[in-house]
């Protein structure tokens, strides 16, 4: 089959590679008509995630048909379409049994890491990928939601939701401001509102960015880069500050500024990867009673998500912007790395 292997830092080719084959008998092999980039997937190519091993397969997003299943395989079959989740799931362990997908505890490469594809194992930017713990990490579609729709629920539609939404506790009429209005910051806005966000504050430094918010659910837009940048956002509050604010970028500059815009007993949700380390201002922050979250999606939320999708009540689809074929990847790449000039927000690369 052809694949995108990440050949170490600065380094991608698509080649060829052994087909994969069931290792486990509650493993599936699933054909992949459908998958899609993720900013993560560019921290791992400048060398940021070292656990990712020159050789690996890319990608952790994902839809695809199911072509085969281990012997142990219950609710998946042979020939079923089926959304795969960026993160596996043992279902049986501690973590599991509480949702806490993101630190499963299974015999999957790393204990306690749930994030396998494209990461400890090979990934979805292929023409075929084996999924572990198949009856948990897979998820049936109807026929009603698109590829282009289910392939937002792999990864970045939870993401924004859980670590943004929910780990930063947004309440009915709470003034939301989400910096970074990329796709896992749209992500965060198109849900904000699934728990009665009373204002959507969208920071941003690319005007095409901050248009797109207000698409998503965005009330306000301010764009960043300017002197008055935290006045605009506080005028919203009348100097207050949010109560949430939702850093979904991963760079210590948008870390900071999340700090300054935050009201005293807020919720600051770090929703960012980051590749450097971010200074933390406690002498300044201490006295602010503020909650700082952070961590990996545990795609709980994926099935309601789903469901909210095939009702149309998010827009998922309008995150894909560029649609490219398989022999078109290293393009997608390059797209999808000049998102400032290409207007990019999600790249799909389809069969």
């Amino acid at each position: 089959m052809k694949a995108l292997v990440y050949d170490g830092p600065g380094q991608k080719t698509w080649t060829d590679r052994p087909d994969p084959r069931i290792l486990r008998p509650t493993d599936a092999i699933v054909r992949i008509d459908t998958t899609t980039i993720c900013g993560t997937d560019l921290h791992i190519l400048k060398g940021d995630v070292p656990a990712v091993e020159a050789g690996r397969i890319l990608g952790h997003e994902g839809v695809g048909t199911v072509v085969e299943t281990g012997d142990s395989v219950e609710s998946i079959s042979v020939g079923q379409r089926v959304l795969i989740s960026c993160i596996k799931s043992c279902g049986h362990c501690a973590n599991c049994k509480i949702g806490l997908y993101s630190h499963c505890l299974g015999d999957e490469g790393r204990s306690g890491m749930g994030w396998v594809f494209g990461h400890l194992i090979d990934g979805t930017q292929a023409e075929f990928v084996r999924v572990p713990y198949a009856d948990n990490s897979l998820y049936a579609l109807p026929d009603s939601v698109t590829d282009a729709e289910a392939v937002m629920l792999s990864d970045i539609l939870p993401t924004g939701f859980e670590m943004g939404v929910q780990y930063g506790q947004v309440a009915p009429g709470d003034v939301v401001a989400v910096i970074g209005a990329g796709p896992v910051g749209l992500a965060a806005i198109a849900t904000a509102g699934l728990y009665g966000a009373g204002a959507i504050v969208a920071i941003d430094l690319d005007e095409n960015r901050l248009e797109q918010a207000r698409h998503f659910g965005a009330t306000h837009t301010v764009r960043s880069g300017r002197p008055e940048w935290r006045d605009d956002v506080l005028a919203v509050t009348d100097g207050a500050g949010v109560d949430v604010a939702i850093e979904a970028v991963g760079v210590p500059d948008t870390f900071t500024m999340a700090t300054e815009i935050v009201r005293p007993g807020g919720h600051l949700a770090n929703v960012g990867v980051h590749g450097k380390p971010v200074p933390l201002h406690v002498e300044n922050l201490w006295i602010q009673n503020i909650s700082i979250s952070m961590g990996l999606v545990n795609t709980n939320t994926t099935p309601m998500l789903l469901k909210l999708v095939a009702q149309h009540k998010i827009p998922a689809e309008r995150l894909a912007t560029h649609r490219f074929g398989f022999d078109q990847v290293l393009d997608a790449y390059d797209t999808f790395s000049r998102a400032a000039e290409t207007h990019a927000l999600k790249v799909l690369i389809s069969r």
